[in-house]
Parts: structure tokens; C-alpha cells; sequence
């Protein structure tokens, strides 16, 4: 593991006066360099004529509102899709939609988007429109089956198209090759919002709320749902996402969310009035996701539609056990998954740039979190594989900085035609589907291809520090100036810090983490609470044992009382 500290952006900046000196520096190795960028205010969202096919979006959407025509909102299985399907029934609902239903692919009868099948099912509900969100792009034989169907489909995504698009009646996805709009960074459920402010602004102009006595809805009040699915989605942190997920936390915060999202969090033990948007990702987004991961993301969806508090928390308390059974599928999926590669760990060199692996035992639901754990563990691109059928493999990616994992299995089904039979994704994360007969072949060119675009230290690893603190920095006020500050995520990162410590005193605590107390190498007065999550297994410490870590500052509520606690992200064992 390699410690690189953040250098700021060069030249003259224009941050307000007045800034804390800590945060100025957090902004400028962020390459934040005016006042005008940490503005979050909704005014300063951009503009939603900019984004394109919204003319004909809005059209078909006028038209199946005022005829009162049936709509399909058929969605992704994951917290962005299941986000994205509240947001558009509860916005189309307010704007008068009379006759609206939701669809969600079950992955393992389905699998992912609008597929041909999925189609026949829907058929069966008798729609007029098809409202895809957060999927959409790629189904270009499900979009015909619609089409012969005559069923109207409007496509809303924001995954990279391919290179022959759906035929549906309109498509909204700032990713398309001619979108002019200025954000690539929206999540599904950032994209319907537009489309829904869209079609509020066509409304009012029709005259419509007026004439049919409907008040005209506050799409603020659905920000929380925009918050949630962007940082639950780990899309980019751009300015114009920040300012959607900073005021849907001011929402939550104040206690003006849905129902769903305050009994997630509350089955979470989180504290509405401070949460983060690390809460979103770590607490309720994998709980909305763990339905669409085992089970069906319907429970998902009417979590986030109901009003009822007591039936939010019933169904918050399902996704929460729900998520505790994927927990269990996932340690031991992880287990035999290192287990697979531990010959190799002793000698690293050996191992594949590009990693694969594959258990016919493996749950398709968990694939991707488990190459999650495995890339974070070897510092490489990783794709894990579950059983489709007796034929099929299906996998999910995740990557490293430097290899665009879509764009690279784009590649080798291009010059490879027929071994990828489906695949899709982002820079990041991206999912395929795969002949069981194709794995050898296909485990050698991934790691091929991961080699042409990655060298030695790469794959070692990287974690990006801001650098020291002073002492007078090891503070619980600048913990709280820090966490105020965001919000934080991919592409803006939460501050991180690295300094030697000498180890004062440590045990394990909640079977795997280890809890600490140390003191600063440069400040050895100071006694400084520490924890490092799931890192006992690596690490025997022992008292007086100095070491490297790279750490974030946090807020430790115990019993009503706050004190600072250091989470301790990586750990490099030093000598004296």
C-alpha cells in the first residue's frame, strides 16, 4: 500500500474569505478554487432545457396524463432503480397521473433492463407507456417487443449507451454522444427528477394544475429520494450533485422525508438530525439494496411509497433482515473467494492484473459486493462470477483508477466476437453475462487487457491523504467542521489523513475490528480513540508498536455523550 498526499490546485483561488485554514486546503486538493463551486444552493442546479430529448419525453408524458392513459414505470433492481420508481410514481401521482403502476425485473428470471420477456409480463398489466429509470439504454429487443406490442416506451438512463440505440418513442440520458448537457454524473434517479421538473414546467405553462385544481408539487420534497439513489449509485460527486444530495440531506436532517428513508435509517441506528451521506451509502442504501440482491426489489419500492410510518417501519425491519442474510452469503462467499487466491499472496507478482473468479456454489446477488472486497483487498481490477444456468455465467466488475472496466470489456468483445454475450456498466462497475465454456478463454484477456492499461505500481495500491494534522487539529470541533462540510463521495472524497502513532493500547472488538488508543508520534501527550473495521485479521499490533495509518476523523456518540474517535482506514506496521 502506497500513501500519496493530495496536492492543491495551482494559482490564485477564490474561496470566500474567512474559511477555516483546514477546509481551504480539503477544497484545494479537491481542485475547488472559488466560492462559486461550494454554492449549493438549489438556484444554482443546472438548467433542465439543457438536457436533451426532453421536449419529446414531456410530450408522451402529457399526453398519457391527460389522456388518462395507463404508465409503467419499470425499474432497476438496485437503490437507484428503486429510488428512481418511487420518485416518478410519486411525482407523476402529484402532477394528476391517474393510472400508474411499477415494474421491477426479478435478476434471477430476468436479469437486467427491459428484456423481451420482461416485456410479455408487463403486456399482461395492459400499459400505454413504458417509463424505463435507471435502465433502458441497452435494451434495444425489449424496447421492439414493446414497440410491436404498440406500447409507447420512453427510455430514461444514465448508463454509457451502446453503439446501436433502443427505438423507443424518446430517450433522456445525459451520456448519449450528442447530450450537450454539462453533467455526465447523474444517477437514474437524478435523471428522472429532471425529467419530472421537465414536465411540471411543461405542465404549467398548459395550464394544467390550474384548470384541474391540482397544487402544483414542490419537487423539492423528492430530493430525498435523489440523495439516497445518487450516493447509494457511488456516481461522481460533480457540483451540480453535490447540490442535490446536500439539499435532500437538509431535508432529511429536518425531518421532512419520506417515511421509507427516516425508518431505514432509524433500523440503521442513525441520528436523522446528523446524517451524512456515508449514512446513505453504508446504511440505508445497502439495505434498499439487499432486497433487489436476494429477493425482489418491490419491498424496496413500497417502502419508499408508503406514508405510513408504522408500515415503513414493517417493511424497513424485511429489508433490514434481509440485508443481514446477505451479509452471512457474502462473508462466506468472501472467504472462499480469498481462499481461492491466498497460494498467490505470498508472492503478488504472480497474481493476475485482472482478476476472475468463479464458484458454481456463488449467489448472483452478491457477485459484485464480493468483488468489491476483493478488489479492495489487491489493489486490481476484479470480476466475480455466479451460475446463470448450466450455460451462462453472469459477473460483475469493479475497478481501479485507470481501467475503464466498461470500456475494456467493450474491447475484448469487439476484437474477441460472440465470448461476451451482454455487458454493460460504468468506469467503475460494470456486469456481463458469459458462456460457462468461455471462462478460460475469457480469464486470460482480462487480464491481458487489464495489463495494456495498468503497470507494477498501480496495482499496489493507492490511498490519496491530505497530509497531517496539527495538534491543535485533533479536535472534536474540526471533526464536526469536516462533516458539515460535504457532502463527501465518490469523486469528492471525505478527507483523509496520515501521520505515525504509537500504539498506547489495543483489542479486538465485534469479532474482527480493532479498537485502539494511540498517541501521536510528533504529539505523544495527546491519547487519541481509534478503530480499524475488519482489519484484525491482518494485523497482530501490539503495545508500543509504531505505526502508519491513513485516517478520517469521526464522531463517537455512545450514551449521550460525543467524543472524537479516529477511523483508522489503512495501516502500514512500522519499526521503531
Amino acid at each position: 500500500m502506497l500513501i500519496e498526499r493530495r496536492t492543491p490546485c495551482c494559482g490564485e483561488h477564490r474561496l470566500p474569505d474567512g474559511l477555516p485554514p483546514l477546509l481551504e486546503r480539503i477544497y484545494l486538493n479537491r481542485g475547488i478554487d472559488s466560492g462559486e463551486q461550494l454554492d449549493l444552493a438549489l438556484g444554482k442546479l443546472l438548467r433542465t432545457e439543457a438536457l436533451g430529448g426532453m421536449q419529446t419525453a414531456t410530450a408522451l408524458l402529457w399526453q398519457a396524463i391527460e389522456e388518462e392513459r395507463r404508465i409503467l414505470v419499470v425499474g432497476d433492481f438496485d437503490a437507484d432503480g428503486a429510488t428512481s420508481s418511487a420518485l416518478a410514481i410519486r411525482a407523476l401521482r402529484a402532477m394528476g397521473a391517474r393510472d400508474i403502476h411499477y415494474l421491477v425485473p426479478n435478476r434471477f428470471d430476468f436479469g437486467y433492463g427491459l428484456t423481451a420477456p420482461l416485456v410479455e409480463v408487463a403486456r399482461e398489466l395492459d400499459p400505454w407507456l413504458i417509463i424505463t429509470v435507471d435502465n433502458g439504454i441497452s435494451s434495444t429487443e425489449g424496447v421492439a417487443t414493446a414497440r410491436e406490442l404498440g406500447i409507447q416506451v420512453l427510455v430514461t438512463d444514465h448508463h454509457l449507451p451502446p453503439e446501436e440505440l433502443p427505438a423507443a418513442h424518446a430517450i433522456v440520458n445525459p451520456n448519449l454522444q450528442d447530450d450537450a448537457f454539462p453533467s455526465k454524473a447523474l444517477a437514474g434517479v437524478g435523471v428522472i427528477f429532471y425529467v419530472m421538473a421537465a414536465l411540471r414546467s411543461r405542465l404549467r405553462e398548459l395550464g394544467w394544475f390550474q384548470s384541474r385544481g391540482i397544487a402544483e408539487p414542490n419537487l423539492a420534497e423528492y430530493l430525498d429520494l435523489v440523495a439516497l439513489g445518487t450516493v447509494a449509485d457511488v456516481v461522481p460527486l460533480d457540483h451540480n450533485n453535490r447540490i442535490l444530495v446536500q439539499n435532500g440531506l437538509q431535508r432529511i436532517r429536518s425531518g421532512r422525508c419520506c417515511a421509507g428513508i427516516r425508518a431505514l435509517l432509524e433500523v440503521s441506528g442513525r441520528d436523522l438530525e446528523t446524517v451524512t451521506s456515508s449514512d446513505l451509502g453504508f446504511f440505508a442504501g445497502p439495505r434498499l439494496n439487499a432486497a433487489g440482491r436476494l429477493e425482489d426489489m418491490s419491498v424496496g419500492i413500497e417502502c419508499l411509497l408508503t406514508d405510513d410510518p408504522q408500515v415503513a417501519r414493517e417493511l424497513a425491519m424485511q429489508l433490514d433482515s434481509l440485508n443481514r442474510q446477505r451479509r452471512e452469503i457474502e462473508s462466506t462467499m468472501k472467504e472462499q473467494a480469498l481462499a481461492a487466491l491466498e497460494p498467490l499472496q505470498l508472492a503478488s507478482e504472480t497474481l493476475p492484473a485482472g482478476i476472475c473468479l468463479f464458484d458454481d456454489s456463488w449467489h448472483q446477488g452478491v457477485v459484485g459486493i464480493v468483488a468489491s472486497r476483493v478488489k479492495e483487498r489487491y489493489h486490481r481490477p476484479v470480476i466475480v462470477f455466479a451460475a446463470e444456468n448450466d450455460d451462462m455465467l453472469k459477473g460483475s466488475a469493479r475497478s481501479i483508477q485507470g481501467v475503464h472496466i466498461r470500456d475494456l470489456l467493450d474491447a475484448i468483445a469487439t476484437e474477441h466476437p460472440g465470448l461476451i454475450r451482454k455487458f454493460g456498466g460504468h468506469a467503475m462497475a460494470a456486469g456481463l453475462s458469459l458462456p460457462r465454456a468461455g471462462l478460460a478463454e475469457f480469464r486470460t484477456l482480462f487480464d491481458r487487457y487489464v495489463r495494456m492499461q495498468v503497470d507494477e505500481q498501480q496495482l499496489r495500491g493507492c490511498m490519496l491523504s491530505d497530509g497531517p494534522l496539527a495538534k491543535e487539529e485533533l479536535t472534536i470541533d474540526q471533526a464536526r467542521l469536516l462533516r458539515d462540510a460535504g457532502p463527501w463521495g465518490q469523486g469528492f472524497p471525505e478527507p483523509l489523513f496520515d501521520d505515525r502513532f504509537l500504539v498506547l493500547s489495543q483489542r479486538i472488538v465485534g469479532g474482527n475490528h480493532l479498537k485502539l488508543q494511540l498517541a501521536p508520534e510528533k504529539f505523544p501527550e495527546l491519547r487519541l480513540e481509534a478503530i480499524a473495521f475488519n482489519q484484525a485479521e491482518e494485523h497482530q499490533l501490539v503495545t508500543g508498536q509504531l505505526l502508519q495509518a491513513v485516517y478520517r476523523l469521526d464522531i463517537n456518540a455512545w450514551k449521550g455523550r460525543e467524543s472524537l474517535q479516529l477511523i483508522l482506514q489503512a495501516i502500514i506496521e512500522q519499526q521503531p
